[in-house]
């Protein structure tokens, strides 16, 4: 390759060779490592804004797919609940019609009678002193001991209602097919004659026997459902009392006495014709596993699972893994007041501090939550989703019920496609990192070398190198130089051929890494599709809740006829509650020639003060009736129903009530209550205290002792005032009260208009004072006036 000589000379550092490695070598090296370190700060950056970008893009995407599940699953509960709802009111419907057409109702009762006796005619049970139908017809009908007659059978208004009842072997079978899933429809007569039938036929009062001793004895409604047949007889009376504006009345989950199945149970209560009181009720059973399979079946990720929430915190629907996952403990209890056996897993209880906290009276987004497994805390997102609202029926009182429906799975999993995402752009990244350093000694290597071989001109050796470097940049790289020297050049050809097969090596390698990744780039992107066109189908799932609102008010005040249905007097009347259920009272009954105008005010406002009211109204109406006309024992007659009443209910409530008796004659005002005023026609103005007149209403059982009456003098032009103290007691802006004086004067200013005119005109100077300070009192007024 050169001679001894030439090789072993020593390289100076003045010397043309390593002037020329030194400038240009120095030159490349620097052009190469700010090219290269620009490159990996653009790999760099790029990295981390896909990353970025990938996974917000991702998370959004799996939070809206969680939104969107919750939503679709919701909705299926809906549904199923709304069909049930419309199977119970379309049973219900048709016995309605039946009660509301009693001739129709005989007639159709007297014809099933005829072509299927086996629907009315009972055999008596000597054991269980109960009667009830033989197996063969589409429903069992069981009439218990107290509805018997000395001879066994039924008594004759329980006879006719065993006839009548019979058209639900006409309707529920049909029912029963179709439509949502039921596991059984029935009709339970009012609580006088609470006749149970049922279709399909089932050995019903043998299983009551069995599992509730002494039902047989006991007031069916009383014993099965304390609370719920008051709740409807309420509603009777004022349909606003009702917790949700619709009549289907749902039960808590409890165990079925036939199937032993946790069930719930769905009430339409059917009506009297006059819609005044209970005439009995349709109703329905379904299964919890009908519901329990809908929540059950949710599925979102590996190990996601939804679970069905009454407002309380108690779990009606989850699977055994959310089950343990929420750390929730079973319990049955059965030692209430119902016979019923409930279910209770509740929220409240779990072992779990996060989930005991879940807030369930309002629907919650996307909630990070982390939860105890092992040992150590899992994060987990969770979703609630509130069902409509419906009238619930646990024990006691009918109340307001909105089940929350949640979806609950693991961050790591539903975030796996993000984390799988955000590792393999790292993976990435990492390999052309490494790609590029690998290109910039890559670079350097073929830069040494072009420089070793321009100065080939020094020594032979170097010519011999230069071609083998055009070799390899021809890709030839099994080239190989021929080491014939110890000296440099020998050393360099050694370090070439080195360098060859290194190139060689990762040559080979490169294509084959660049294979691996394309082939991982094109999966990872098949996969971001497959995830993309799963959400967007998921998306199309959506959804609408059903969701009826209907507003019935049935006022049980006088209605604007009736006060003007009286020769000699003029009558007009204002009220308005403070709450959307008032406590004050005031009625106008006629009976007769003897008209009594009644006005009262209950202690606070609200719910119990409105059903009070609604007791004062039914109970003066019925002794108005019967014809009692001595304002003294009206008063204690009506103050000793409704003493017993407000022990029986526990409402710790009473009111001052004073009544006016006028038979055309005499105008008599009875009774304790705010002042009364009176306008004379010739203007001069009489306040009358009825302190002295009488006592509160409620507080004792017998008042007699305290009622007195006094006569007033009524006239023609006179104009008399009864008002609650919502009126004179209510504040404007500055805390000023509207005071009996303002309301004498308002009072005297109309005096010459008509009675509805004289209302109407303290009403809009009362509200005029009031302004935009808030009403904290119920109002009411009446104006009479002598014609």
């Amino acid at each position: 390759m050169m001679d001894g000589s030439s090789s072993k000379r020593p390289a100076r550092l003045g010397s043309f060779r390593a002037k020329f490695i030194l400038v240009v070598g120095g030159a490349v090296l620097f052009d190469l490592l700010v090219s290269g370190g620009l490159a990996l700060w653009n790999v760099q950056r790029l990295s981390r804004d896909a990353t970025l970008e990938v996974g917000q893009g991702l998370e959004a995407a799996s939070q809206e797919y969680i939104r969107t599940y919750a939503d679709s699953t919701a909705a299926q509960v809906s549904l199923l609940l709304r069909q049930v709802h419309n199977d119970v009111g379309t049973l219900a419907g048709v016995l309605q019609a039946q009660i509301d057409d009693p001739e129709r109702n005989s007639d159709v009762g007297a014809a099933i009678a005829r072509t299927s006796p086996g629907s009315v005619s009972l055999v008596y049970d000597e054991k269980g002193k109960w009667s009830q139908n033989l197996p063969g017809s589409a429903s069992v009908v069981s009439v218990w001991g107290y509805l018997l007659g000395p001879d066994h059978r039924p008594k004759p208004d329980i006879q006719r209602d065993l006839e009548t009842s019979a058209v639900l072997d006409i309707v529920a079978p049909s029912l029963l097919q179709h439509g949502a899933s039921k596991l059984q429809m029935y009709y339970i007569g009012p609580k006088e004659r609470p006749i149970f039938r049922t279709a399909p036929y089932t050995d019903q009062a043998q299983t009551f026997d069995r599992l509730y001793s002494g039902h047989n004895e006991a007031d069916f409604w009383d014993f099965f459902f304390p609370g719920l047949y008051e709740s409807w007889q309420s509603w009777a009376k004022d349909a606003k009392t009702r917790p949700v504006a619709d009549d289907i009345t749902q039960t808590a989950p409890y165990t079925d006495a036939i199937t032993g199945k946790l069930i719930v149970s769905f009430f339409h209560p059917l009506w009297t014709a006059d819609r005044q009181d209970v005439a009995g009720t349709a109703g329905a059973d379904i299964t919890l596993d009908q519901l329990a399979q809908i929540v059950e079946n949710v599925k979102v990720a590996q190990s996601g699972f939804g679970f069905l929430a009454m407002s309380d915190g108690n779990v009606v629907a989850i699977n055994s893994t959310g089950e343990k996952t929420l750390g929730l403990r079973s319990a049955s209890d059965a030692s209430g007041a119902s016979a019923l056996t409930g279910l209770e897993r509740s929220l409240k209880g779990s072992s779990q501090p996060a989930i005991a906290k879940l807030a369930l009276d309002r629907e919650l987004g996307i909630q990070h939550l982390l939860l105890q497994q092992e040992g150590s805390e899992v994060p987990y997102i969770v979703i609630v989703k509130k069902l409509p609202a419906t009238n619930l029926w646990s024990s006691g009182p009918v109340r307001q019920e909105a089940m929350s429906l949640g979806v609950v799975v693991p961050e790591r999993e539903i975030q796996a496609s993000l984390y799988a995402a955000q590792a393999k752009i790292s993976e990435a990244t990492n390999r052309i990192v490494i790609y590029q350093i690998l290109a910039i000694l890559m670079s350097l290597l073929v830069v040494a070398i072009a420089v070793i071989a321009v100065s080939k001109r020094i020594t032979s050796g170097i010519s011999a190198l230069a071609d083998a470097a055009k070799r390899i940049q021809a890709k030839d790289y099994s080239v190989r130089v021929a080491i014939a020297s110890k000296d440099e050049v020998g050393e360099a050809g050694e370090a070439f051929n080195r360098m060859a097969e290194e190139i060689s090596y990762h040559t080979e390698n490169l294509e084959q890494l660049v294979e691996e990744r394309t082939a991982q780039i094109e999966d990872a992107k098949e996969e971001i599709s497959t995830l993309n066109a799963q959400l967007q189908r998921e998306n199309r799932r959506l959804g609408t809740e059903l969701a009826v609102a209907e507003r019935i008010q049935l006022m049980v005040l006088p209605l604007h006829q009736e006060l003007e249905d009286f020769q000699a007097l003029e009558i007009a009347a204002y009220m308005r509650p403070a709450e959307e259920v008032g406590g004050d009272y005031y009625d106008v009954l006629k009976n007769g020639s003897r008209l009594k105008i009644g006005i009262g005010d209950v202690t606070g406002h609200g719910l119990e003060s409105g059903v009070l009211m609604l007791m004062v109204q039914s109970v003066a109406r019925a002794l108005q009736e019967a014809g009692n006309t001595d304002a003294v024992k009206f008063l204690t007659n009506l103050n000793s129903a409704l003493f017993k009443n407000i022990v029986r209910t526990k409402i710790d409530k009473h009111l001052t009530l004073a009544f006016l008796d006028y038979d055309g004659k005499e105008m008599i005002l009875s009774g304790q209550h705010e002042e009364v005023v009176v306008v004379r026609a010739n203007g001069e103005i009489e306040r009358i205290d009825t302190m002295d007149l009488g006592i509160p209403i409620g507080l004792e059982a017998d008042i007699s002792a305290f009622i007195k009456t006094r006569e007033i003098a009524f006239e023609k032009g006179d104009l008399i005032l009864l008002h609650t103290d919502g009126v004179t007691e209510a504040e404007n802006d500055a805390g000023e009260l509207f005071g009996i004086e303002r309301l004498c004067r308002e009072a005297l200013r109309l005096k010459d208009q008509s009675a509805e005119k004289v209302v109407a005109g303290i009403v809009a100077t009362l509200m005029l004072f009031i302004g935009s300070q808030k009403i904290y009192d119920d109002i009411t007024l009446l104006a009479v006036r002598h014609r």
